[in-house]
């Protein structure tokens, strides 16, 4: 025998509709759809390095703050894109957020950024931050739109130290060395400058290159030396502090654009509170890495005289000179004035 149907009362059926309509309405966008916003953020360095530890943390409080409506996916150690590749992959789409060094986007066509390879620009942190932090950086990241490339930070990571299988204190000591370098004109005069000859090469090739003698030395910093293992296939290590790493964390601009402004909110609050953590956090794993390499006794580390790095100083001072056409005398002049740059005498 047929039940009756029950029929809801209308007012009943309004008052759930208009709950639903009103949750609805109440939720961000974002949060209504049922498949995750997915945000592929990929790097070149192990995860336990200030950037890795940067990007970690963005990780963790933009799904936090989101409530796993937005998802980031890390693949760092050139897990998807080596060094040359991983720009021309955020300008196709196929990901999303990126952090190289900011000597990448010479070879980009944006070589204003160049400016940053310029050997002891910086006299400390503060200045390199004074840049960053204020108009220069941003007039910087402007030029990277037409590119489809939207900057959201920089993230610092120290100063340099130069490596080989032989003492460098002297700049005489480099005559004829091969030394790694990333793609950067202003680094390749830098090298050219010491009297040493340069070779572009991918991080991630690196530590072979160098184990097998491809090329005999290097630059970078402590925790990129101690993460990569770089200290076991080198004998020497000199603290010159004559460069700086930084890198800017970029997103593509397309997909940026296309996202809800809530979401952006979201994400721009995530990125300024990882910055903090990831700047914050550069000058201790430095130095903690540096204590570790001295404790493994594998190299002899060397920190230069003043009146070693005033030569080496003098010796690539010409390069800023030279650099001028390519990078720009204005953009030049901008960063010696927010850097309170002093040329050696």
């Amino acid at each position: 025998m047929n039940q009756p149907q029950v029929q809801t009362p209308y007012f009943v059926r309004r008052l759930v509709l208009s709950t639903l309509t009103a949750l609805a309405v109440a939720l961000p966008l974002w949060a209504q759809a049922q498949a995750p916003i997915v945000i592929k953020f990929s790097h070149v360095v192990a995860p336990d390095t200030p950037k890795g530890k940067g990007a970690q943390r963005f990780k963790e409080l933009v799904e936090q703050r989101s409530a796993g409506k937005v998802k980031v996916e890390l693949y760092p150690n050139s897990q998807l894109y080596k060094d040359k590749e991983e720009l021309e992959a955020l300008q196709l789409g196929s990901v999303q957020m990126l952090a190289p060094s900011l000597a990448k986007f010479g070879p980009l066509g944006v070589k204003d950024f160049e400016v940053f390879d310029l050997p002891f620009i910086f006299k400390d942190t503060a200045a390199f931050r004074a840049v960053t932090d204020g108009p220069v950086g941003a007039d910087l990241f402007s030029k990277l739109e037409p590119k489809g490339i939207k900057g959201l930070a920089y993230w610092d990571n120290g100063f340099h130290i130069m490596s080989a299988n032989k003492p460098l204190h002297a700049v005489a000591d480099f005559k004829g060395l091969k030394m790694r370098i990333q793609s950067s004109k202003v680094l390749d005069a830098q090298m050219r400058a010491l009297g040493a000859i340069p070779q572009v090469m991918a991080f991630s090739e690196l530590y072979q290159a160098l184990q097998s003698g491809v090329v005999d030395g290097t630059e970078g910093v402590p925790s990129n030396f101690y993460t990569q293992r770089i200290f076991e296939v080198q004998k020497h290590i000199s603290i010159s502090n004559h460069g700086h790493l930084a890198y800017a964390v970029i997103v593509n601009k397309k997909f940026w654009d296309g996202l809800p402004a809530d979401v952006r909110g979201m994400l721009e609050v995530a990125m300024k509170d990882a910055s903090t953590y990831a700047n914050a956090i550069a000058q201790t794993e430095n130095a903690l890495a540096l204590d570790k390499i001295k404790a493994s006794g594998k190299t002899t580390i060397y920190t230069l005289t003043d009146a070693e790095s005033n030569e080496w100083k003098k010796a690539l001072m010409p390069v800023h000179r030279e650099m001028e056409s390519r990078v720009g005398k204005a953009t030049i002049a901008a960063v010696y004035k927010a850097a309170g740059f002093v040329a050696p005498k």
